[in-house]
């Protein structure tokens, strides 16, 4: 859509501002934001990967867990610090990925794709033996996060937790909208679209699909050590398949390939979840499968195709 830059602007705000807002009218569901926050950061996330790469994967919650429980025992082992954990978490679950990442690129897509799984599956268990660390199925326990910066403590209210995820997600938006229109990103998006023909006018592929990996693993870490901070708990959860899944179906939900959708996706997920687990705790997931093959026959691109279309019927 071709609109006048202040009026692309003020649209691309308003989400923000509703976001600032909502800590004043919704003070009850603060955690709950929180929630979301850490939701839409995980499916950014994936959007880099699988939206903008073109890499599918399966397991992608091993970073998230990886770094929660980097920030959870930081926490627990004496160190609180949150910003500096959010780094560590972040340092760590990159790490991994650029370790990672040659075995998935070498595997070819679907048996990438099962190493991605298999990866995860791995690090779930080993977190479930070795409870002398971790908390096994416990959890780990005993986390206990400093005052951010000194001043504000993490409450049972979400007041603290909620301001510290959204400001999170919005400086790494803002890096993740920055990084997709660069040079890098516009060599992802080639990639994606034919890998040959992108290596042959010289994009060094596995190169720049090893980054691209690392760089996600990196925000899905730092996006676990929010909730272990902001929860003071992790469980294994953190690990599982059903993170992974959730993540992606954000993700399909939202729309591919557009950072905004990976956001509206979460919102979406998460929202539905907690209402149609609280009307019909037993049949929610059975009443969300039915408005997700609605959103599916209504068209391609999930809710931002939707909202794209709207608009150009409009215009």
């Amino acid at each position: 859509m071709n609109r006048p830059r202040p009026t692309r602007q003020l649209l691309e705000a308003l989400p923000w501002l509703a976001a600032v807002g909502a800590y004043f009218a919704f003070p009850e569901y603060l955690p709950l934001l929180s929630g979301i926050a850490i939701a839409a950061l995980f499916a950014l996330s994936l959007d880099l990967i699988v939206g903008y790469a073109g890499v599918v994967t399966l397991g992608h919650a091993a970073f998230f867990g990886l770094g929660a429980y980097t920030a959870g025992l930081l926490a627990q082992q004496g160190w609180g610090e949150p910003i500096s954990g959010l780094l560590a978490a972040g340092a760590a679950a990159a790490l991994l990925g650029l370790l990672t990442a040659p075995l998935v690129l070498r595997a070819g897509e679907l048996a990438g794709l099962m190493v991605t799984l298999g990866l995860s599956l791995m690090l779930y268990e080993a977190a479930n033996k070795a409870a002398f660390v971790t908390g096994g199925a416990d959890g780990l326990q005993g986390v206990e996060v400093w005052p951010l910066l000194g001043a504000f403590r993490f409450d049972l209210f979400g007041r603290t937790a909620y301001l510290y995820s959204l400001a999170v997600l919005f400086l790494l938006f803002v890096l993740a909208r920055l990084l997709v229109a660069s040079p890098f990103g516009l060599s992802l998006r080639g990639i994606r679209g034919n890998a040959r023909r992108a290596a042959a006018l010289g994009v060094p592929v596995k190169a720049r699909l090893s980054a691209a990996y690392a760089i996600a693993a990196g925000y899905a870490g730092i996006a676990g050590a929010l909730l272990a901070q902001t929860t003071q708990f992790v469980s294994l959860d953190a690990l599982s398949f059903q993170r992974s899944a959730e993540g992606l179906l954000m993700l399909v939900l939202g729309g591919l390939g557009s950072l905004h959708g990976a956001l509206l996706g979460a919102a979406a997920f998460t929202v539905a979840h907690h209402a149609l687990s609280e009307a019909s705790p037993q049949f929610w997931q059975f009443w969300l499968g039915i408005a997700l093959v609605a959103l599916a026959l209504a068209g391609r691109g999930g809710i931002m195709g939707l909202l794209r279309r709207l608009g150009r019927g409009r215009g």
